[in-house]
């Protein structure tokens, strides 16, 4: 969503410190368990692990724990054997598409807290499909350009094999289809820029832009979904404001 990046950095901000890394590392190291389930132990031979891998040394996730979610993934756990993928799919208020992607050890469980929170914040839970089309699966990677050129950044990532890029003051988000996302995160590594995030990510085709009261409620709605303990992440095709991440930073 346009305002993404900024919006993600504002939230680690004010939650840097606070009592919800428990549950970040828990949803940090789900990720890496379901990673080496599904692909293998070594990061370097399974690329969606390194991705997990590397999120979780970003937020300062213990090694011994990263080890041991990692563990858990090839020895084939009661824990990593319970756990599903499952995307919901509803609409935020004034008709936003939100995907919401889990990793869940009880599907009931995890739809229903789903549910109760589209319903108390003016939005829905949809039928799958029901905003899927609307997305494209893609890599993304978000670099801080501080102190740089962002112009012959986003033309490095062009020529690293990038599908598009956007600049957003000292924001460069650069996309890439699945196939081709590993070799152009190598390849801006290996040219020393801030790598700040690297993802997978569901990418919306088209932005939608509602009124400013309409968009704070949608960024609560997703702050609340992306509080729950079994979501893995959000997907919207939200297109935030300066304003309306100004007022949500404020509060």
């Amino acid at each position: 969503m346009s305002g993404h990046s900024k919006w993600s950095t504002i939230k680690r901000k004010k939650g840097a410190a606070d009592a919800k890394r428990g549950q970040l590392f828990t949803r940090l190291g789900r990720e890496i368990t379901i990673a080496a389930r599904e692909g293998g132990g070594d990061p370097e031979a399974n690329f969606r692990l390194r991705l997990a891998v590397d999120k979780a040394r970003a937020a300062n996730m213990p090694k011994e724990n990263i080890e041991r979610a990692i563990a858990r993934g090839v020895g084939g756990s009661k824990e990593s054997a319970a756990l599903e993928s499952v995307i919901y799919e509803g609409y935020g208020p004034g008709g936003t598409a939100i995907l919401v992607e889990v990793l869940t050890d009880n599907r009931n469980r995890a739809v229903a807290e789903v549910r109760r929170v589209f319903t108390r914040n003016g939005g829905n839970l949809g039928e799958t499909g029901c905003v899927g089309w609307m997305f494209e699966r893609k890599g993304m990677l978000t670099i801080d350009a501080t102190g740089q050129d962002a112009e012959a950044i986003a033309l490095a990532a062009i020529d690293a094999g990038a599908e598009d890029v956007k600049m957003d003051g000292d924001i460069v988000e650069v996309y890439a289809t699945v196939e081709d996302f590993q070799a152009v995160r190598e390849r801006l590594m290996a040219e020393r820029f801030k790598i700040e995030d690297a993802e997978l990510s569901w990418v919306p085709k088209t932005l939608f832009q509602p009124d400013h009261k309409v968009t704070l409620q949608n960024m609560r709605l997703i702050e609340a979904l992306e509080e729950l303990e079994d979501v893995q992440s959000v997907h919207s095709n939200l297109d935030i404001s300066e304003a309306a991440l100004a007022e949500f930073e404020a509060a």
